[in-house]
């Protein structure tokens, strides 16, 4: 742990993790991500994912106060910032007084899945963290990107997701290279299903048992017509209400737990 606490937000350190946080540019050069606060500290910690450096400042609770300590004994890098420039950095209404700068894992599929998430051009940071989020909750083994996604290494997208970024792997994949790992017999070939609030089965008539991906479009145009003509099924969530649609996180949560369900019958 370093006994120069950095006062200057002119220093290398800072003005590099301002970039990263403002900018998708410099996040994908260095293929790292900053996390924030108490929690997704400690989520890093457990996974057990290596850690470039840890910020902190005065403003920390004593819980924050052992985290630094422990990633000090590790021999991570550990530095002490003023206050007033670590609130500076922070995304957040009430900072924490602790971030940290991760690699971004590379991720692949799973030798062996039956369920992934494909989610095809969503742009909103919010609505992908929470899916995020809920994939890990429902033992989703990867979520699958198309090319046109927002970030998911922005930190709106890691705040929101609340650590899943530990827990599944998430990649970019396009349609074509989707379609391929669908197709591979390990153990079956996998139904390609999309959720299309303008037809398709609902939800619980659809075999949602099988080996699966699970594609959700974007909520401005939906899912793509390479995921339409791929399709083994469109499925959709019946509403007796007026609403047209619900949002693609809700959706998400609503279609995924559908499928935790039929396969605990």
């Amino acid at each position: 742990m370093s006994n120069l606490m950095i006062t200057s937000s002119q220093n290398p350190k800072i003005k590099r993790i301002r970039g990263l946080l403002e900018n998708r540019k410099d996040r994908q050069q260095e293929k790292v991500f900053v996390i924030e606060g108490i929690r997704l500290t400690e989520e890093a910690l457990k996974s057990e994912r290596p850690i470039e450096m840890v910020l902190y400042s005065a403003e920390l609770s004593p819980r924050g106060f052992a985290l630094v300590t422990q990633f000090s004994a590790m021999g991570c890098p550990v530095e002490e910032v003023d206050a007033g420039i670590l609130r500076s950095l922070s995304e957040t209404e009430t900072s924490q007084g602790i971030l940290a700068v991760l690699p971004q894992p590379v991720s692949e599929l799973p030798k062996i899945w039956d369920l992934l998430l494909v989610l095809d051009r969503i742009r909103d940071p919010g609505n992908l963290g929470t899916m995020l989020r809920n994939a890990a909750g429902a033992g989703v083994q990867a979520v699958v990107l198309t090319p046109g996604s927002v970030d998911a290494f922005s930190p709106k997208v890691v705040r929101a997701a609340m650590g899943a970024h530990f827990r599944l792997p998430i990649l970019t994949l396009d349609w074509p290279e989707i379609i391929a790992a669908c197709r591979q017999s390990d153990p079956q070939p996998a139904a390609l299903l999309v959720a299309d609030s303008a037809g398709g089965d609902p939800c619980w008539d659809a075999d949602l048992r099988q080996r699966l991906a699970l594609v959700i479009g974007s909520e401005a145009d939906g899912p793509q017509q390479a995921a339409l003509e791929a399709a083994n099924g469109l499925v959709h969530i019946p509403m007796p209400g007026k609403t047209e649609s619900l949002n693609a996180a809700a959706a998400a949560a609503i279609l995924l737990y559908e499928v935790v369900r039929q396969r605990n019958l």
